[in-house]
């Protein structure tokens, strides 16, 4: 995948973006920015399905974050764009612990799920109800950076009497000549 990275980048000519951490190897950390470009997805799709659109998009936003919880990053298609178009020609964001994320992206992938069968089931209401609540605390995220599924992670260690520490972090790499 390295390899293919790299072609990109000298076909595309994108400067060459030292990375303390990689984007699909190493799952225990994240690039901040990459769960709030997902949760953008994710929140504009869910609105797009309960206000105008057809209410399957929200199986299949909830079907593209299973694939992302059990397959990995490679094959998530907000977390593929992330990485390879827009990391590339920004750097990398500040790296966090990526448990409170997929933490989040489960309970999305709950709450996405129910919806759908609301709508399967002819509940309207409940389905939108559910869809909408994915919809707004998902663009929360996106917009404000808090992840009420991250906190309640983090409140789930607390309740178990135990304080939530971040996985260690890799050291950021020192800038090169070329970055100067």
């Amino acid at each position: 995948m390295r390899a293919i990275t790299r072609v990109y980048e000298l076909v595309c000519n994108t400067a060459m973006v030292e990375r303390a951490a990689h984007p699909y190897d190493d799952t225990t950390v994240i690039d901040a920015r990459a769960p709030r470009s997902t949760q953008g997805v994710i929140g504009i799709g869910a609105l797009l399905a309960v206000t105008v659109g057809p209410w399957w998009l929200l199986a299949l936003l909830g079907a593209q974050l299973a694939v992302g919880l059990t397959l990995g990053r490679r094959f998530c298609l907000p977390c593929l764009a992330y990485f390879e178009l827009v990391q590339p020609r920004f750097g990398e964001g500040p790296l966090e612990d990526a448990r409170p994320a997929r933490f989040a992206n489960a309970i999305g992938l709950v709450f996405l799920t129910a919806a759908s069968i609301a709508f399967l089931a002819g509940w309207q209401a409940a389905g939108t109800l559910l869809g909408a609540l994915v919809a707004a605390l998902a663009l929360l995220a996106a917009t404000t950076g808090f992840c009420a599924g991250c906190e309640a992670y983090k409140l789930g260690y607390l309740l178990r009497g135990r304080r939530f520490e971040s996985c260690p972090l890799p050291p950021r790499p020192a800038p090169s000549a070329r970055s100067l």
